[in-house]
């Protein structure tokens, strides 16, 4: 049996973390509840997590003091832990004054001191864990649902097969290997005798075998067409009716929003099999945030929404050079065709016949991907796209975030696909910037 004290950062990060840590005992200190009760008001995740927080150890206490100690339904003893007037002098002197990380800590070494057990302190803030073991307690990040990014599946595979089977799969537009494979992953299929003789394919469960993959689109597919093989496997999961979930990951300039709403277009406006087009994506500034800004919804989300509005404009000036009269991005919003809204008016909806883009899901936690997938309802297609290195939520890493989780967890759904970009094709100097600084 191990001691696990939590702090603030994890339960507004996974409120049934109490639960989490098996035939343990799990220690909250009082500092942490003050701190959750500071966060209850908000309307983020992070204050739905507050709140949660709050009723469950609410309901907890009902059966017995928390003082004492509350027998779980999973073998473990939740505690709350209260610090005293000495408890800061266990401290180093620089690390006396009154903060509510230091009286975390304080009480953390006074568990550590009074008990035999081994004491974990589990923490989702980098510095406070730097912290914690510069005073001799063992840190630990919070780690439920941490994934390998740099073993995160691709959703592409290389597969060398006969020149046979390659001339076949390009008159029959069939194929089998005998390779492992998920639902709907895309295959490049390689000549053995020559190698830079490829085709694109895409595994499809239920015909046990390879179909061929279109590499050139329509010119009425709203101007976009593929640039290179990713592109290429992109744009068939995004045009696919049957593919519910569609997750893009790649740096930036990849084309991953781009082709997103350029395949939305196309599915909403000329061929109506969705009624209209939802985005939204996570309000996280990069840098200094501008503060509370006047005006409605909308004039609120517009410096987070200008990456939509650019590619929007792009594709739209596309289509007016030839010669089609074109709709622009606020007559697309004024007729209701595209809808952009916070993540926060997502939770408790349904979303039916619509076409949902979720941007820059790096900065999303595992919990609100969950909160946002299980939104989907009857005819709705979501697309998923992020850069797991670029995050700017300070609660989660590479490994953490929601957009590597849904990667990961639908890799073998065969209402799920995924495409790993690599090339940046937004310009020769963004593809150099990303590589280099």
């Amino acid at each position: 049996m191990k001691n696990y004290i939590l702090d603030t950062t994890v339960l507004l990060y996974d409120a049934k973390a109490l639960f989490k840590f098996g035939e343990n005992n799990v220690i909250v200190p009082i500092t942490v509840i003050e701190e959750i009760d500071r966060f209850k008001k908000e309307v983020s995740e992070i204050g739905i997590s507050a709140r949660q927080t709050s009723r469950i150890l609410d309901e907890l206490r009902k059966e017995k003091k928390l003082s004492s100690g509350i027998n779980l339904k999973n073998g473990g003893k939740l505690f709350v832990k209260i610090g005293s007037g000495s408890t800061l002098r266990r401290l180093p002197e620089e690390l006396r004054e009154r903060s509510k990380d230091n009286m975390i800590l304080a009480i953390a070494l006074g568990v550590k001191e009074s008990s035999d057990l081994t004491t974990i302190f589990v923490c989702k803030d980098t510095n406070l864990r730097v912290k914690a073991d510069a005073l001799g307690l063992n840190a630990e990040d919070y780690e439920s649902e941490k994934v390998d990014v740099e073993e995160l599946y691709s959703g592409i595979k290389e597969v060398t097969v006969d020149p046979s089977v390659l001339s076949r799969f390009q008159s029959q537009g069939f194929c089998v290997v005998d390779q492992p494979l998920y639902p709907h992953q895309y295959v490049s299929l390689h000549s053995k005798d020559d190698p830079s003789v490829t085709l694109a394919g895409r595994y499809s469960a239920s015909e046990q075998g390879i179909v061929r993959v279109a590499e050139k689109y329509q010119e009425g597919q709203w101007r976009i067409q593929p640039r290179n093989r990713e592109q290429v496997f992109a744009m068939d999961a995004l045009l696919n009716d049957d593919i519910q979930l569609v997750t893009l990951v790649g740096k930036a300039g990849t084309g991953k929003t781009l082709l997103a709403v350029a395949a939305s277009l196309y599915k909403t406006v000329d061929e109506n099999v969705y009624n209209r087009i939802l985005v939204s994506r996570p309000t996280l500034p990069m840098g200094k945030d501008i503060g509370f800004l006047p005006g409605t919804v909308e004039e609120k989300l517009t410096p987070w929404m200008y990456p939509i509005v650019d590619n929007v404009e792009l594709i739209m000036r596309g289509q007016s050079r030839t010669g089609t009269k074109s709709r622009g991005f606020r007559e697309l919003v004024d007729m209701g065709i595209l809808i952009i809204e916070p993540l926060t008016y997502i939770r408790g909806r349904s979303i039916h016949n619509q076409y949902l883009i979720i941007d820059e899901a790096q900065n999303l936690t595992p919990h609100e991907i969950k909160t946002i997938i299980t939104r989907v309802g009857d005819g709705t297609k979501i697309v998923v796209t992020g850069d797991p290195y670029q995050i700017d939520n300070p609660y989660i890493d590479s490994s953490s975030n929601g957009l590597s989780y849904v990667v990961e967890r639908f890799k073998k759904q065969e209402v799920a696909a995924h495409v790993t970009f690599n090339k940046g094709e937004r310009s020769r100097l963004s593809e150099l910037a990303a590589n280099l600084l």
